[in-house]
């Protein structure tokens, strides 16, 4: 099967291309596109934390739509080098904090700065499960999340991973499938 080529689809670097390493599987373009799409306005002006950012692809096309700032947190080296090449590339590195860790080790320090609007979660697939269920039990505690913040998750279409993982502090508010990518948008429960 052949890589998808990557681009930024709106914004002020729309159709700037980007790069992939072949050890990540990026978000494609057309579930990007239908991502943003259901964000709206939602990203204008947003701080967005990408975990797994893998290309960084998902981070860039906010930035380039308008969010204020992203944090981009991966730990694999190549992947690392294409998040720095491809926001380099966009010309959004000044708006953009790369984090070389692991999500697990990100998510155990302290929020630092204010809380995101937006989070997009893209675990490699055969990690979803756990990393999933650690990643939304820290998110749900306070300071990381703005209200009426979005966190869209990207996993395989079969199964029911996100909903095992969210537990009773996440709500379900959409669920969209792309070929084999479904994305789904949890938003925290309120507590009462």
């Amino acid at each position: 099967m052949p890589r998808p080529r990557l681009r930024v689809i709106a914004g002020t670097a729309g159709g700037r291309r980007l790069v992939a390493p072949a050890t990540v599987r990026p978000t494609t373009d057309r579930v990007r596109e239908a991502l943003f799409a259901s964000l709206g306005d939602h990203v204008r002006d947003a701080r967005v934390l990408d975990l797994y950012a893998g290309s960084g692809a998902v981070a860039v096309e906010a930035l380039s739509r308008g969010a204020a700032r992203a944090v981009l947190v991966e730990v694999h080296p190549v992947a690392v080098e294409a998040c720095h090449a491809n926001l380099t590339a966009a010309g959004l590195a000044d708006r953009a904090v790369l984090r070389a860790v692991p999500v697990a080790a990100f998510l155990a320090a302290t929020p630092v700065g204010p809380p995101f609007d937006f989070v997009f979660a893209d675990p490699p697939y055969e990690e979803a499960g756990p990393a999933l269920t650690a990643a939304l039990a820290v998110l749900a505690e306070p300071g990381w999340l703005a209200p009426g913040a979005r966190v869209v998750v990207e996993t395989p279409a079969r199964g029911d991973r996100v909903r095992d993982a969210a537990g009773p502090r996440w709500e379900i508010r959409s669920e969209r499938r792309y070929g084999d990518t479904l994305l789904t948008t949890l938003g925290p429960v309120p507590h009462i």
